[in-house]
């Protein structure tokens, strides 16, 4: 399975989901790659702590060796960091990794990201791809690789019109790059229960037939403390109510993947 979290809006949760699912799918004893391709680097920070910084080789590597042609290519399970938590792995971001966009597109290379995971399917059971806020080479070429994509929603009237252009960008990569992809689902990210606003959003979307997922994910100061110490819920806090929701987002997800 290889999925993408993708909304082109920032602020969603993408990288606390991303995380979050892989180190469920890795507790669950699936081999599972996170692969960051945002120049902010959040997943990597959230795994790798203060050492993402200097782990090498990262996508940028990566992409920079599509550029320049070489007879013996690295393996592309070389560019899989593991991390302290067992059965997960990651391929980290960098900073820099924007500045290639330009070189990369004129170049052709938005296939390779695809090629490269046909390849590490062979490693892995489930690959979770993290993207930038933004529908450009990165978020396209992940598109076009994944078989599934994920997309957070948080409930305001902004993010709501943001998901419609959302929805109609990943038609048109079904339509012109990758026929087999489809939308997993939309999961509502810091819902607020006794808010009326969320509520009526969330029932609109379901009127107009959007695929809400039932799993919604509550607001927790305790995802913050998760960022801080590195560590993904299911290790640090199992038995929070946000844990918990993680958990059956995952399940709600395993069963419409069967």
């Amino acid at each position: 399975m290889k999925r993408v979290i993708f909304n082109q809006k920032g602020g969603v949760g993408k990288s606390t989901i991303a995380v979050n699912l892989a180190a469920i799918a890795a507790h669950a004893k699936k081999r599972t790659l996170l692969i960051d391709m945002d120049p902010q680097c959040n997943s990597s920070r959230y795994l790798l702590g203060d050492a993402a910084a200097d782990s090498t080789p990262t996508m940028m590597d990566f992409y920079k060796s599509s550029l320049d042609f070489q007879f013996y290519p690295k393996p592309e399970s070389s560019y899989a960091h593991p991390t302290r938590f067992e059965n997960l792995s990651i391929i980290p971001s960098h900073a820099e990794i924007g500045e290639l966009q330009s070189k990369l597109e004129s170049r052709h290379k938005i296939y390779k990201l695809r090629d490269a995971l046909k390849a590490l399917a062979k490693d892995f059971d489930e690959i979770v791809i993290d993207t930038p806020s933004a529908y450009n080479f990165f978020t396209q070429s992940a598109l076009i690789a994944a078989d599934v994509c994920l997309i957070p929603f948080d409930c305001d009237d902004f993010a709501r019109q943001a998901l419609y252009t959302l929805i109609n960008n990943v038609r048109e990569i079904q339509s012109d790059h990758n026929a087999e992809l489809k939308i997993e689902g939309i999961v509502v990210n810091q819902f607020q229960p006794r808010s009326r606003l969320p509520q009526r959003l969330v029932e609109e979307l379901i009127a107009e037939g959007h695929p809400v997922l039932k799993c919604k994910l509550s607001s927790s100061v305790r995802i913050r403390e998760s960022h801080d110490q590195n560590i993904p819920l299911i290790h640090m806090d199992a038995r929070h109510k946000l844990s918990q929701e993680f958990v059956d987002l995952y399940q709600e997800l395993q069963g419409i993947a069967d």
